[in-house]
Parts: structure tokens; sequence; C-alpha cells
């Protein structure tokens, strides 16, 4: 990746939320990961959200193909790791399913769950949270996007149908295939009971008002 694409993406100005929340149901049906028509994704959108409440070196749990969030979104301010080997990724973003975080205790000052604390498998989150609880610095951040249980049920089967008749490449649960203790969604109040367990606190629901509520920002600090 040159220079170039590493700088941090500009965010979102106020005239593009506006126009990014009146086409929203039409971006719902049709925009999932690539910007087009001068409107956001719904991936360019949540990544917009959460960039904008990192506080330094970000780790970006599930980052998925390309490490696209860290790379292009953070300009290179952090790390990415995934368990499955998506395009883009290679060895250095890749770590063992329910295994410890390979860094230290302290390394970073936000860590990211981005629209996939739902495919953690249930019996891991605790520890995947505790996890992201010791890599993070005191004074540090949690970042945990889900959007409403009906909207994700909804853009899910949207998203495999559109697959399905245009040959794209959306589903990325699909490509990697669902486990059995992954849903497709969380409801907020396990995410805050999981995060409190984990022990973050001031934890408070932030909604996408660009998609008209149906998707939250969950933010948690490490005191």
């Amino acid at each position: 990746m040159t220079n170039a694409e590493r700088l941090p993406r500009p965010r979102r100005s106020r005239a593009q939320k506006l126009l990014d929340f009146l086409t929203f149901p039409l971006r719902a049906l049709t925009l999932f990961e690539d910007d087009r028509w001068g409107l956001s994704s719904l991936r360019t959108e949540r990544f917009d959200y959460c960039a904008a409440e990192v506080r330094g070196e970000c780790l970006d749990v599930g980052c998925g193909r390309h490490n696209l969030f860290i790379e292009r979104f953070l300009g290179g301010a952090g790390r990415g790791i995934d368990v499955y080997p998506y395009e883009g990724l290679d060895a250095s973003h890749l770590i063992a399913p329910g295994g410890r975080f390979p860094f230290e205790d302290a390394s970073f000052d936000t860590v990211t769950f981005i629209a996939n604390l739902n495919h953690v498998p249930r019996s891991q989150r605790d520890f995947e949270l505790s996890e992201a609880f010791r890599c993070l610095r005191p004074g540090g951040n949690i970042l945990v996007t889900m959007g409403h249980p009906l909207a994700e049920i909804l853009v899910h089967r949207v998203v495999a149908v559109y697959d399905r008749l245009f040959g794209t490449r959306h589903d990325m649960d699909g490509e990697r295939g669902m486990d059995a203790e992954e849903e497709y969604y969380l409801t907020a109040a396990e995410i805050i009971e999981r995060l409190q367990r984990a022990g973050f606190r001031r934890i408070r629901r932030k909604r996408f008002w660009t998609q008209w509520g149906l998707n939250s920002l969950f933010i948690g600090w490490k005191p």
C-alpha cells in the first residue's frame, strides 16, 4: 500500500451525512461496501463513526479483507487481526481462534469490534473482551458497533441474495462460514453487560443518525 493510500481518509462532511440520511433505504439495499453515486456505503459509514472515536494506536479485532479500517481510515495507526485469512491479509494479521491476543499489556489506545462481536463464538466473547481490556492502556476505549436485530437479519439476507444475483462477494460470513455459536446480532443489553463484566466503565450508546438509528456504536473506557 502506498503512503498516499495510508493517509487517514477524510471524515464525511455534514452535507454528505445529510445526503446519506435521506438516501438510507437505497443505501441499505445496494451499498454494502463500495461508495457509489456520491453516497456512502454502509461499511464506510461504520468506519467513519468509529474513526471519530479512536484515540491513538488502534487494535481492530476481526479486521476483515485488506485490513481496511486501519490502513485507509486510520492511515496505518494500529494493527488489524483476524482468525480467517481473508484477501489482503498475511500472517501478521492472523491469530488462532480462542487464543490470547499476541500483544503486551497496555499496547493500544483503542480496541474496535466493528460489526463482528456477534461473530465471536458465544463461549469466547467474555474472554475476547477481557483480552481487549488487557491490551488497552489505562484511559483507553473500546468501540463495538451493532445494528438493530431486525436490520441485521434483513441486511444479512439481502446481501446473500445480492451476491447470488450479481456474482459479487459482499457476504463475508458466507465466505468464512457461520459457527454454531455465532449469531446474526447481539442485543444492546448483552453488549453492555459483557463490557461491564470485562471491566469497562462509562459505557454509552451512540446511534447512527444517518442510518435512522438502526445501527449503534457502544463506547466503553478502561479506568
